[in-house]
């Protein structure tokens, strides 16, 4: 089977959803070089006939991660998120803190307290007040976001 190159759309839509697998020259398993279908560079389906491999065929999770160019540690742990999700657990997720954390229902209500009373303040002024405040460090896009939300929030229904 031809390479496909490396600045193809599906490469490129990989990357970007974060399911591009930069070891696909690992992948020694026929599947991946029998057919366009099964591509060795998208990491979701390749975790997915790692794990079919496992149950179907009776694989070993050694020789699954051979074949498949996958550490055993990356194969375990698509077994429970695919356990606790479906194939969803299989997809890339996001990274990192999933809400706003600095953010506190006390910090947030001091916010919308400082905002209201005085419009004039921007975003940097508020962030260095919330700073002697509270002691934490909010970037001032943080802060914009929270505002812009609240506002959101607060219009009255049209009909």
């Amino acid at each position: 089977m031809e390479e496909p190159s490396e600045s193809s759309a599906k490469t490129q839509s990989l990357k970007k959803a974060g399911a591009f697998n930069p070891r696909a020259d690992q992948v020694s398993h026929p599947l991946f070089g029998q057919s366009e279908f099964f591509d060795p560079r998208d990491l979701p389906q390749l975790k997915y006939e790692a794990l079919r491999s496992l149950t179907h065929d009776h694989y070993s999770v050694t020789r699954a991660s051979g074949e498949f160019g996958l550490s055993r540690p990356t194969i375990y742990q698509a077994q429970e998120q695919f356990e606790a999700r479906g194939l969803e657990g299989l997809l890339p997720r996001k990274r990192g803190p999933k809400n706003p954390h600095k953010l506190t229902a006390e910090v947030r209500r001091y916010l919308r307290e400082l905002a209201d009373s005085q419009p004039t303040l921007g975003s940097r002024e508020l962030a260095a007040e919330l700073h002697r405040r509270f002691e934490v460090k909010i970037h001032r896009r943080t802060i914009e976001k929270a505002l812009k939300a609240k506002a959101k929030k607060g219009r009255p229904k049209q009909a």
